[in-house]
């Protein structure tokens, strides 16, 4: 059961979580936690149309999932998700943009060849804000954990406050795409911005110190640190080694993959920003 006191457990002062990855068909329980926490959030600052409609990826073979969480599993406080290319659904960025420029699909789907996925629904909990959970560590584990699913690349849809963040792992503005790589939405009034870090292997776009961290990352799955960001300190409990990824077959997701071309309207419930 979702805990909505939100209890955060502290040692010497900083906040203790635990920043955990999976493939979302092997953890339904904790699928609904990430839903139902980042619904809390949506609400919380006035996003009322929060339905269900969105939540396909919790049955898509292709979808792994980071939550941070407390070390009893009771709260979770923030969470994001990378999509594969051809999994059971379109990338989230597909069916967000692609009424708008069709040609994301043919671009999804080059990449998509040498497998290709998308950093998307990053959140986190306002009990949790300011200590870089939902920006920093968050992303340096996605592009970390991409290593383990085998992707060559990642798109990213951002918002405008975390394009830089985005650029600082790697991730590069897509200038063929939209309008110099944004998109407009007027319903959502949001600007959002695509991006694509083109280099998984050697981070070569990315900034030195989040590169040594994502590195760092991919050597050791497992461990406790105390991150700082803003001269505010976190214990974070790492646990970012996928389970059963024996069962999981890249090249047959990548055949899987099917290249779009049309989508009838923008697809609001889609829009999952990086």
């Amino acid at each position: 059961m979702y805990n909505l006191k939100m209890d955060i457990e502290f040692n010497n002062g900083n906040p203790v979580v635990r920043l955990r990855a999976f493939r979302a068909i092997d953890d339904r329980a904790s699928c609904e936690l990430f839903v139902e926490g980042h619904k809390r959030v949506l609400t919380s600052i006035g996003v009322e149309k929060v339905t269900s409609s969105n939540n396909e990826w919790m049955d898509n073979p292709a979808a792994f999932v980071m939550i941070v969480e407390s070390l009893d599993k009771q709260n979770v406080y923030g969470g994001a998700r990378i999509h594969v290319a051809g999994g059971s659904e379109p990338l989230p960025i597909e069916q967000a943009t692609g009424a708008l420029d069709p040609s994301i699909y043919n671009l999804v789907w080059q990449y998509a060849q040498k497998g290709t996925g998308e950093g998307c629904g990053l959140w986190n909990s306002r009990e949790i804000a300011g200590y870089g959970i939902g920006s920093i560590f968050l992303t340096r584990v996605g592009v970390a954990m991409s290593k383990q699913i085998g992707l060559d690349s990642l798109f990213g849809l951002c918002a405008p406050y975390t394009v830089k963040m985005a650029q600082s792992v790697g991730y590069e503005i897509e200038y063929g795409i939209g309008n110099n790589g944004t998109f407009y939405y007027p319903k959502l009034d949001l600007v959002a911005t695509v991006l694509i870090l083109r280099d998984l292997e050697k981070l070569s776009a990315a900034d030195d110190e989040n590169k040594e961290a994502i590195m760092s990352l991919r050597e050791n799955l497992k461990g406790v640190r105390i991150e700082e960001l803003r001269n505010k300190k976190i214990e974070i409990h790492y646990d970012i080694e996928i389970p059963n990824m024996d069962k999981w077959d890249l090249q047959a997701t990548i055949s899987n993959a099917k290249k779009l071309t049309s989508t009838k309207s923008i697809d609001e419930q889609h829009i999952n920003l990086l």
